[in-house]
């Protein structure tokens, strides 16, 4: 697969600004095309990871933010796979740059969020699956979130102090982001006393629901050259895997397992798959990454990414964390942004904003939480209903 280049990224502040969530991506975009040299009028496809919430008939990502922006004909596509919904869009966009029916590509999410955990639509849906684990056994994320944290306390020794050394690590980075919501510092004593959620997890270990934007502007390798880009970061390899028959993990919003009596597990999990399918495309290992994004809507899911990209071996994420080697001047700093801790959720712009941050520490342009010599990073996301997301980034 050709790599693309990534010659624009934009980003609104992330907060709770309650605005129309056109204008976060709007923003984002204008800052993303202005970066790129190129003028609106060039761009030749809009990629729009939609938000649910706003996604009814006149709020159709893709089409909002081209009129948000002042129709320029291009073509528009809206994707919704829930938090993998950015690189959702961005794998439409690289389809249309490969095919030749574009030559640059605008891809954009944003999302004004309601206040408290996110939550259904009302009315009885009684074959909506994410309907149904909230009524039957009422598991808000968090409940999910304190599961799995759970699961690693009984599986590996995982400690509350574990899970509080993910929060405090990323606090550190945030505190140089000011694109961030969340900028302050916390030690291990903040995390273990702020109020219980869902135990082992409390208030400082959950992200919240935030509003925000991130915008790429991506082309050909040819096209990038032609405007003067000539080491631009590049895309290596994408991943928007779905699970693989039997899946045994529980994961929201399915509430019961495939058995795996008549057909054995697959020999790598779901998650597993996320990572090895953007390696095998950029055809490099977890041991040429530098630097990571991944997805910690809790401090006790960035443990599990650790492993789940081949950091380390299933059970060693404490270990790797307590050495070090995932803070900014170790080995291989996961989530120098200050991670979804810091921001929280903006649902269609996350992962988007995931490739934001590695495009600014492969260039060097992170600042005070720069990875030094950063060549290569990967993101790592997931969507409800079984969307994998992963983003591999090098120079």
């Amino acid at each position: 697969m050709d790599d693309l280049a990534i010659i624009g990224v934009g980003m609104h502040p992330w907060g709770k600004w309650g605005r129309n969530f056109a204008e976060y991506g709007t923003f984002a975009a204008r800052e993303a095309i202005a970066e790129a040299g190129i003028e609106w009028k060039d761009v030749g496809y809009i990629s729009g990871a939609i938000t649910v919430r706003n996604g009814y008939p006149g709020y159709v990502a893709g089409s909002t933010f081209a009129r948000a922006l002042g129709f320029n004909g291009a073509q528009v596509s809206s994707s919704y796979s829930a938090c993998a919904s950015g690189v959702t869009a961005l794998q439409i966009a690289r389809g249309q740059i490969l095919s030749g029916a574009t030559d640059v590509a605008l891809v954009v999410g944003a999302d004004t969020t309601p206040k408290g955990f996110l939550k259904p639509n009302e009315g009885d849906r009684p074959d909506d699956l994410d309907w149904l684990r909230f009524k039957l056994v009422g598991a808000t994320n968090p409940v999910y979130f304190g599961l799995n944290a759970r699961r690693r306390m009984d599986l590996y020794g995982a400690t509350s102090e574990d899970f509080a050394r993910v929060k405090v690590k990323n606090s550190r980075h945030a505190v140089h982001n000011e694109r961030a919501r969340f900028t302050k510092e916390y030690d291990v004593d903040d995390v273990l006393q702020s109020p219980v959620v869902s135990d082992p997890l409390r208030l400082l270990d959950i992200c919240a629901t935030s509003d925000g934007g991130a915008a790429l502007v991506v082309c050909s390798l040819e096209y990038a050259a032609s405007l003067g880009h000539r080491d631009p970061v590049r895309i290596g390899g994408l991943s928007t895997v779905t699970p693989t028959y039997p899946d045994t993990m529980i994961d929201l919003p399915y509430i019961a397992t495939d058995s795996a009596g008549a057909t054995p597990e697959p020999l790598r999990g779901f998650k597993q798959s996320i990572g090895d399918k953007v390696y095998a495309e950029a055809g490099l290992g977890p041991e040429d990454v530098d630097v990571a994004e991944v997805y910690d809507l809790s401090s006790s899911l960035e443990l599990d990414w650790y492993e789940q990209l081949g950091f380390c071996a299933e059970g060693e994420a404490e270990q790797l964390l307590r050495d070090g080697v995932t803070e900014i001047g170790g080995r291989l700093p996961v989530n120098p942004s200050g991670g979804l801790g810091a921001f929280g959720e903006a649902v269609p712009a996350q992962a988007i904003a995931q490739v934001c941050e590695l495009v600014w520490q492969l260039r060097g342009q992170a600042g005070a939480r720069q990875v030094e010599g950063a060549r290569v990073g990967i993101t790592a996301n997931q969507g409800l209903f079984g969307h994998g997301s992963s983003v591999l980034v090098r120079r």
